[in-house]
């Protein structure tokens, strides 16, 4: 099957139910995410930061990682996650230092600083992620979160993401 648009004079078959079911959730999921950003960026404000430099920020919460390694692991553009983490360099949360597996991709770290912002974030995300969760059963959301994770899978490795792809 193709993906993308149909040639002049091609008839485009109906989606299947699981197909109208899968587009519905992507709509819903681009929604979803613009919710998320909104409600992250009025949650970071305090502290002086967007959803997208929490975002930078939680993938190296346990230990350094290279810019690409961050972007490979969120699912970012390498170039914007480069842009974010100078920037979050520059605000003196995160530092960079000597990678001992790459002579040239050095390791981004958090500061004591950014420890303390994250420490700080951390406390007020419990609050606000029970809240939301309240009257959701754990169990729903983890079942959310299974097919989220299958339906990723399928469309392929990150490396692959935005390229249109044949199946026979």
């Amino acid at each position: 099957m193709r993906v993308g648009a149909a040639f002049p004079g091609e008839r485009v078959k109906a989606h299947t139910k699981a197909g109208r079911a899968f587009t519905e959730l992507i709509l819903e999921t681009f929604q979803f995410n613009g919710r998320l950003l909104a409600v992250g960026d009025g949650l970071t404000k305090p502290v002086g930061l967007t959803s997208a430099r929490w975002q930078v920020l939680g993938a190296i919460d346990v230990k350094p990682l290279s810019v690409a390694q961050i972007a490979r692991n969120m699912g970012l553009a390498r170039q914007n996650v480069q842009r974010l983490a100078d920037a979050l360099e520059q605000d003196g949360m995160v530092e960079y230092t000597p990678n001992p597996d790459h002579k040239r991709a050095k390791l981004v770290g958090l500061t004591t600083h950014g420890r303390s912002v994250m420490n700080r974030l951390g406390a007020v995300q419990v609050l606000w992620a029970n809240d939301v969760a309240s009257g959701i059963s754990a169990e729903q959301i983890q079942t959310a979160r299974e097919v989220l994770r299958k339906l990723r899978l399928r469309l392929g490795p990150d490396s692959e993401r935005g390229r249109a792809t044949s199946t026979p």
